[in-house]
């Protein structure tokens, strides 16, 4: 029975190879621990075996709910087939799976990334001023690469970014992205340009914008100088930027805006970081901790 729903999997949704192996394991793991044929199989029984799963320590919840989701698209084929009676998965709720936190930098990793570009090239300079202009405005990555000219104000301190959908939002850049990025504008982009015109402010060597892979590949050769070995992602710095400011005791609905979240609870998974953090600090320094 287990080879015919694969085939009607495979015949009504395409599925792959290892999608396909992947439910067959799961069926078959059930079918060995029970011992019986799955027709006989009740929800009492089938709850049974996924406590055994997690007594047994060989399932995370993550685990569990995608176990329970093949047995739940094996049974409801079962039952259209006429193979059995009642779907014993249909009551059953999965596991609820809590929300990742995203990973970030600690902010003495965050200085030694900034501090890892050799601002005596242009390139390194460019660098530079974009993980400066990166971390203070938190930004992603592509709407960073796609900055042009007209979208940043020196004057103002301010950087006008088209993000999501074309909504537009005014972020603050800060002091130190603010001298960074003069410095560029008056050193480094001159020399990268030759005299070609390039709307981009970030410009390569070829005269044209820089792409989002490119500037990816930037970060991690300066992460592998700084001696970061934690995994990053091309949000790691927004991720940093929002971390440490509720850290810091901003309000979320102004880090909201910043980032440019359409909602609050987008927003909200930075106080679980800092509540996290709060915990490992207590974990660390209280005596009864």
């Amino acid at each position: 029975m287990i080879e015919r729903f694969a085939d009607a999997l495979w015949l009504e949704r395409g599925l792959s190879a290892n999608t396909l192996a992947s439910y067959q394991s799961d069926l078959r793991h059930l079918a060995a621990w029970w011992g019986k044929g799955l027709r006989a199989l009740s929800r009492a029984d089938l709850q049974a075996y996924l406590a055994a799963l997690v007594t047994d320590g060989k399932a995370r919840p993550r685990t569990s709910a995608r176990r329970l989701s093949s047995l739940r698209q094996f049974f409801q084929w079962a039952v259209r087939e006429g193979a059995v009676d009642e779907d014993p998965t249909a009551l059953i709720e999965a596991p609820r799976l809590g929300r990742p936190l995203p990973k970030s930098l600690s902010e003495a990793q965050v200085e030694a990334l900034l501090l890892a570009p050799d601002t005596s090239t242009p390139e390194g300079l460019r660098d530079r001023s974009m993980l400066e202009l990166l971390y203070a405005t938190g930004l992603r990555v592509s709407e960073l690469v796609g900055l042009g000219l007209g979208q940043v104000s020196l004057a103002q301190g301010l950087v006008r970014v088209v993000g999501k959908g074309g909504k537009e939002r005014l972020v603050p850049m800060g002091e130190q992205a603010i001298d960074w990025l003069s410095r560029f504008l008056r050193e480094g982009r001159p020399e990268l340009l030759h005299g070609r015109p390039c709307d981009a402010l970030f410009p390569t060597r070829r005269g044209d914008a820089m792409t989002r892979q490119a500037f990816w590949y930037r970060i991690k050769k300066h992460a592998r100088t700084a001696g970061i070995d934690t995994g990053l992602s091309p949000h790691t710095l927004r991720h940093a930027f929002a971390t440490h400011l509720v850290n810091h005791g901003a309000d979320l609905r102004v880090v909201q805006l910043l980032l440019g979240h359409s909602s609050l609870s987008t927003t909200q998974i930075y106080t679980h970081v800092a509540r996290e953090r709060l915990k490992r600090l207590h974990q660390a320094h209280h005596p009864r901790a």
